[in-house]
């Protein structure tokens, strides 16, 4: 279970990237708060990735307890891609989000939730019509202790949509890889643009 299909580039058939971070706005557009680390002392943070990026990060930012956000590349090969590259699964990348959140507000739990109620994570390499790797499901997380939260957290939620009839989670579900951020305009693409696209879909399962 939480396996993906052997879909993905090797590292020698990754694209190079470049070494040159790709930058950005230091500065959330909803929020006001820092993207980039250093982050305030107690804060904790995520990264998932559930289909087209745009849409998940706005659905975090929106919780409460949520400090800041930001959308980015994780889980491949290639250092500090671009959107194209990463769209054309040479990178092995998916679309993924950063959720920085203050633990004395909310917790992994409730986020994890809003994770699972947020897409289907049963699609492998695509969400509804967003079809390559760029759109795999994934929690990465930052120490073991999020790691065995997250580990039963979709332990769980697999029952849940076993009962619905779902096939098997395909979510990665792993250690934080280097998370490189994507280009100023996708950064809080959604608050930027209101009309702009978001493909989240939901199962109809209920993490509460």
């Amino acid at each position: 279970m939480f396996s993906m299909t052997p879909e993905l580039p090797t590292a020698e058939q990754a694209l190079p990237g470049r070494s040159v971070e790709m930058p950005v706005t230091n500065q959330h557009f909803v929020t006001g708060q820092p993207i980039q680390a250093p982050f305030a002392e107690g804060l904790e943070s995520v990264v998932i990735a559930m289909g087209c990026f745009w849409g998940a990060e706005r659905r975090f930012w929106q919780q409460p307890g949520v400090v800041t956000t930001a959308v980015g590349y994780a889980g491949g090969h290639t250092p500090n891609p671009t959107y194209e590259e990463a769209c054309s699964g040479l990178t092995g990348h998916t679309e993924a989000v950063l959720v920085v959140f203050d633990p004395q507000v909310t917790s992994l739990e409730k986020l994890l939730a809003v994770f699972w109620e947020s897409h289907d994570p049963t699609q492998g390499m695509r969400q509804g019509n967003d079809r390559g790797s760029q759109y795999r499901s994934a929690i990465y997380c930052h120490d073991e202790v999020q790691l065995a939260k997250a580990t039963a957290s979709a332990e769980s939620v697999q029952v849940k949509l076993a009962e619905l009839g779902f096939t098997e989670i395909t979510s990665e579900i792993m250690l934080a890889p280097h998370f490189y951020y994507a280009e100023e305009y996708h950064q809080q693409y959604l608050a930027k643009n209101p009309a702009g696209y978001c493909g989240l879909r939901g199962t109809g399962i209920s993490c509460s």
